[in-house]
């Protein structure tokens, strides 16, 4: 086992962080290989080196456990001095986390069992740890973080949401108190000394994309590590009344993500950027009049759609036929590479961007729906001009397009945290790029009780309204059985369509999705009751707990209905882990249609028209859907490459300036 690294002392760095650089080729194949050997070693190793840890952490959480409350705080108070004292390394495990463990126990009744200190003790090594759902990941986070931070060290806990953060702060915010430390949330509307005063705080809990945009605006604002962030820096310790203002974070200390594989993998596909605003009205013209010269082209003659890869090419005849309709046009429309990319830009959104899918229109304003999570991202809009076009073609105000200042990759924010750790439920398929990427080591921790969660047989429908009026009859057979139904769909699309077949069958239901996620608390509260069905987005995925009421779990638990697959197989395994937590009862139905996005964007013509044919069974449907996810992932994890290339270019092309930052 290895010591947890040195940290630097906030007074002796101006903004601590890893120094970043990028690797050349021989490097990340040494890094991949080493890797490999690491995610093995992690896997044999993992419960023998901590034998011993945990024996002592066992033992000396007996003792604590003896003490009264004021004894209890008395030798807490020595314990923290003395963790104090030896900084964040293996001397400070033991005293450290007993500490926290009796403390947890103390102010929420919750003592963490032996898996989810050996979870806690693998993340203060610096290590991304896969637990099953419901196995307590949030206080397994707590453990360490309360470790980390009475050692001194300022820990961030880093979540996909803010809902999250706010949630998770609150449970533990009793812990870390009698602990003597200090809780912060970062919120989206804080004002910059609020939110000064809230990273000043031992542990800070928010959502990667505050946390990540704080951070960049840090950069813009201190200069980075070129030659106008010395000088800047230089007038600060000078006291110069021209120096910049004070960085809102005081580095990048220690971080624990969340749903790792989510904020680390699948938000890693869209770069940070802090822009200013253009001219709406302008925005507003030439986005009409891309939509209207899109509209005049003739799909196959003048371009091609490739759906299973989400774009659109212009054809040699489009091109000229743009050419031929902006005769007598000005502005952008006079550059032939320019003109091109917007009606391409126009194309891709009347042919792929779909209202209920990727957005929704909300009191007059197009508004992002994260295809991962499910949630709406208000303060998020898409770049090169697309998120204009979208706007013109709903009919609604064009605001302004975002034009960058600055721009940042999560892969490069990431790997600058001093100590990187994290934690999800579903790590093994991108341990690789996880590993690859941010020299992350993923370790499996096993579950306390053995899962009773059971798969039934899937079930593939040639026609998606036969698989609606399946979906509608199993819920009614499982909710006779006073069972709770959760059933999960891709889009809020598809989730009012689940909604209006289960009304034609009489059954009584509530519907969570990105159009009403302001009642996400009550609706989740409700969805473990006697008989309650739930249609829900990926809202109630990822960091959702259903309880479930005892005559629910005595009826055979949650049972889940999973209509669609999507991009990533991992996303299906989070909603299916809704069910069967903790050990309790339960069970997942898969019901597939051959109209299915998934199988819609695949090239694949002749395969999906064999599939159609009655004598085929479900084993050759199930391979299909299985071909289709597998290229949707490669597809998203080669973007993840591309945009890593394209950001190392680009910061080496700038470097004289300091980088993109």
């Amino acid at each position: 086992m290895t010591a947890a690294p040195d940290f630097p002392a906030p007074s002796v760095r101006f903004y601590p962080e890893r120094a970043d650089h990028d690797p050349g080729w021989l490097d990340e194949t040494g890094a991949a290989v080493l890797g490999a050997l690491a995610n093995g070693a992690a896997r044999l190793a993992g419960p023998l080196g901590d034998r011993a840890l945990l024996w002592r952490i066992e033992r000396a959480s007996r003792r604590l456990a003896l003490l009264d409350d004021a004894a209890f705080d008395a030798e807490a108070l020595r314990l923290r001095q003395q963790v104090r004292r030896a900084g964040l390394c293996r001397r400070s495990f033991v005293p450290g986390v007993a500490l926290a463990r009796e403390a947890s126990f103390r102010e929420l009744g919750m003592r963490q069992y032996r898996v989810q200190v050996r979870g806690a003790l693998a993340m203060l090594r610096g290590r991304l740890i896969e637990m099953d759902t419901g196995e307590g990941k949030t206080i397994t986070a707590g453990l360490a973080a309360a470790t980390a931070a009475m050692a001194g060290v300022p820990v961030h806990v880093i979540t996909v949401n803010t809902y999250l953060a706010e949630r998770d702060a609150a449970t533990l915010e009793p812990v870390y108190r009698r602990l003597g430390l200090r809780t912060g949330v970062i919120l989206p509307d804080m004002k910059p000394d609020d939110r000064r005063e809230a990273y000043r705080a031992d542990i800070v809990y928010g959502s990667n994309s505050e946390m990540a945009f704080d951070y960049l605006r840090d950069r813009i604002g201190f200069g980075g590590e070129g030659p106008r962030g010395v000088r800047q820096r230089l007038r600060r310790i000078a006291s110069d009344p021209g120096a910049t203002s004070e960085p809102v974070m005081r580095g990048l200390h220690f971080a624990i993500v969340d749903e790792a594989d989510s904020v680390l993998v699948d938000e890693a596909r869209t770069p940070l950027i802090i822009s200013r605003m253009t001219d709406p009205e302008e925005e507003a013209a030439w986005a009409g009049r891309a939509l209207d010269l899109a509209g005049r082209l003739e799909k196959g003659r003048d371009y091609k759609v490739i759906s299973d890869e989400r774009r659109v090419t212009l054809t040699e005849a489009g091109r000229r036929r743009i050419g031929t309709l902006v005769v007598g046009d000005d502005g952008i429309w006079q550059s032939a590479i320019r003109r091109e990319e917007v009606v391409t830009q126009a194309l891709s959104v009347l042919h792929i961007f779909r209202r209920g899918d990727q957005y929704l229109v909300r009191e007059g304003k197009v508004q992002i729906v994260d295809e991962y999570t499910g949630h709406l991202q208000p303060d998020r809009s898409w770049s090169d001009g697309l998120h204009q076009l979208v706007e013109a073609r709903e009919g609604v105000a064009v605001t302004g397009q975002n034009l960058a200042v600055a721009r940042m990759t999560y892969q490069r924010l990431y790997r600058r945290y001093v100590h990187l750790s994290g934690m999800t439920g579903t790590a093994r398929e991108v341990a690789g790029e996880l590993r690859a990427v941010y020299c992350l080591v993923t370790e499996r921790i096993p579950p306390r009780k053995r899962s009773r969660l059971r798969f039934r047989r899937p079930r593939v429908f040639v026609r998606a309204d036969a698989r609606w009026q399946a979906v509608a009859d199993t819920a009614a057979a499982e909710i006779a059985r006073g069972r709770a139904v959760l059933i999960g769909t891709r889009s809020v699309a598809a989730s009012l369509t689940v909604s209006e077949a289960l009304t034609r069958a009489g059954l009584e239901h509530r519907v969570l999705n990105a159009e009403n996620d302001f009642e996400a608390a009550e609706v989740i509260a409700e969805a473990g009751q006697p008989r309650r069905i739930t249609v829900a987005t990926n809202m109630a995925g990822r960091g959702v707990d259903i309880a479930l009421a005892p005559e629910v779990v005595a009826a055979g638990g949650l049972h889940v209905i999973l209509t669609e697959r999507h991009d990533a197989g991992r996303i299906d395994r989070q909603l299916a882990g809704r069910a069967g937590r903790r050990g309790e009862p339960g069970s997942v139905s898969v019901l597939l249609s051959l109209d299915d996005h998934l199988l819609k964007v695949l090239d694949a013509p002749v395969l999906k028209a064999l599939a159609r044919l009655p004598l085929l069974g479900l084993g050759p449907r199930l391979r299909l859907f299985d071909r289709a996810q597998r290229r949707a992932e490669r597809s998203h994890a080669r973007a993840r490459r591309d945009l890593v290339r394209q950001d190392r270019r680009l910061n080496k092309l700038l470097s004289f300036t300091g980088g993109v930052e």
